[in-house]
């Protein structure tokens, strides 16, 4: 058993957490990271990367597959699955180097094992020590001043549910897949969900994606939902909403079959597959918490708006606080936390101005309040809306679906939140994310120059519209 003195020691080497420790080291903070797997984490090796390497496929297939009308002519295209997977793992593996070269030029020290957060005890007066399992059997402490806990999140199951790994699978399951199905039940229209039902549409798998609640991706603009459910639908998947999935009737005999229950109707759903996408869930169990007076709500680690714990010197980012669960968000609370152990005075994070993005075909992305929050918060609205197909560009890429819709408050004509769907849009939101922490007015954003012929300038259309003075509608 050894030990070592840190100033932060970090368990998870996630985005959060690999994030947070370049930051603290540029403070001048001496640093370990706690890894039991890779560095990078679930985004890194079990989520955004993996997922956008095959959705690019996926897409590179489909514009093959319609290529005449490109006016290129090709033979029937063919999709070969291992080469997509092995050049999805060619990415992974090069950012992973990435990811460890840049530990090394920040000097930070990176422990592989299984880290637990320890009470008081003879290495520390305060909870916060951090023991270290490692594959040998062999123990070693760490007494940092200060402890990150950023261990990220797992798929959540449902009751009935479980992951088999073959016919009842997850995500992370369905990303090391060796051939694709004929056919698969999605359970779940959150952006995994859907993600997952357009790649695998794509790729000629029938698709049949099923949602509790009353439309596809809830949490988005009611408008937004609507039309990435009508072109998913006119793709060919098939969409079952106000859907309950009664886990009693599922049956694994041959395909997967399980009923679902919609108002009163009753209907069997079969397929080869079911990929359970309902969500994540922190991973709380076997980091030590119960040594400490760190609280869990709902599953979750409790913090304040400087991501400190029930125990002053422990702090927690990501996933494992819930909240809104993406990389770019645990980041930015990993590099503010840190900040924070450093003595600095960082504003907290505005959750509203954080940009949202589903990687399907369209995409989707968004950023502040919904129409109908916006109307539920007392805000009198104000809405400008602008179509892809009347723009040049969306035409010569050949993707003229979707469209772009601003939110404004109509008496201080501050815009409260941008939605799209569309033709890269979760490229185009970074700008409605700049407009939103500048408090832009649509005026503003639509009198700023867009180049032609772009994209982005469907942006300035919809601000115009808003005040009902679009140029192209």
């Amino acid at each position: 058993m050894s030990e070592t003195n840190y100033d932060v020691v970090i368990v998870g080497g996630g985005t959060g957490g690999y994030v947070a420790a370049i930051r603290a080291a540029q403070l001048g903070l001496k640093v370990a990271v706690v890894e039991k797997d890779k560095l990078g984490g679930t985004c890194l090796h079990r989520g955004c990367i993996p997922s956008k390497a095959l959705l690019r496929t996926a897409e590179v297939y489909a514009t093959a597959k319609e290529a005449d009308r490109y006016g290129v002519e090709l033979a029937s295209p063919a999709l070969n699955l291992p080469k997509a997977m092995a050049r999805k793992a060619n990415i992974v593996d090069q950012l992973h180097k990435g990811v460890q070269f840049l530990m090394k030029k920040n000097q930070v020290d990176v422990i592989h094992g299984i880290g637990r957060v320890m009470g008081p005890s003879i290495f520390s007066p305060q909870a916060g020590a951090v023991s270290v399992e490692h594959e040998n059997g062999e123990t070693q402490i760490l007494s940092p001043r200060f402890t990150l806990i950023a261990t990220g999140s797992q798929p959540r199951s449902l009751p009935g549910l479980e992951f088999d790994g073959q016919k009842v699978i997850s995500s992370d399951d369905a990303l090391q897949l060796e051939r694709l199905p004929a056919s698969a039940i999605i359970v779940g229209a959150g952006a995994i969900g859907v993600e997952w039902a357009s790649m695998l549409s794509d790729f000629g798998v029938e698709v049949t994606l099923v949602e509790y609640l009353p439309r596809i991706l809830p949490l988005e603009d009611e408008d937004i939902s609507a039309e990435t459910a009508r072109i998913l639908k006119k793709r060919g998947v098939r969409i079952k909403t106000g859907a309950k999935v009664l886990p009693e009737t599922l049956d694994k005999s041959a395909d997967v079959s399980i009923e679902v229950e919609v108002g009163a109707q009753r209907e069997r759903l079969s397929a080869e597959l079911m990929l359970v996408a309902v969500g994540r869930t922190p991973v709380v169990e076997n980091i030590g918490l119960e040594a400490t007076e760190v609280k869990l709500e709902r599953g979750a680690i409790v913090v304040d708006e400087h991501y400190r714990t029930a125990e002053e010197n422990i702090f927690a980012i990501g996933d494992v606080i819930g909240g809104v669960q993406l990389a770019h968000v645990a980041a930015h609370e990993g590099i503010h936390a840190v900040e924070v152990m450093a003595g600095r005075s960082p504003r907290p994070i505005d959750y509203s101005m954080i940009p949202k993005c589903t990687y399907s075909r369209p995409e989707v992305a968004s950023v502040g309040l919904t129409e109908a929050e916006a109307k539920e918060r007392g805000y009198d609205v104000k809405v400008g809306k602008f179509q892809f197909r009347a723009i040049g560009k969306a035409l010569v890429f050949g993707e003229a679906d979707g469209f772009v819709k601003i939110v404004a408050d109509a008496d201080t004509d501050d815009v409260l939140g941008v939605h799209m769907v569309g033709p890269h849009v979760t490229d185009l939101i970074s700008e409605a994310a700049l407009a939103r922490v500048l408090n832009a007015t649509p005026w503003e954003v639509g009198h700023t120059i867009h180049p032609h012929p772009t994209l982005s300038e469907v942006l300035g259309e919809a601000a115009l519209a808003v005040d009902g003075v679009a140029i192209h509608s």
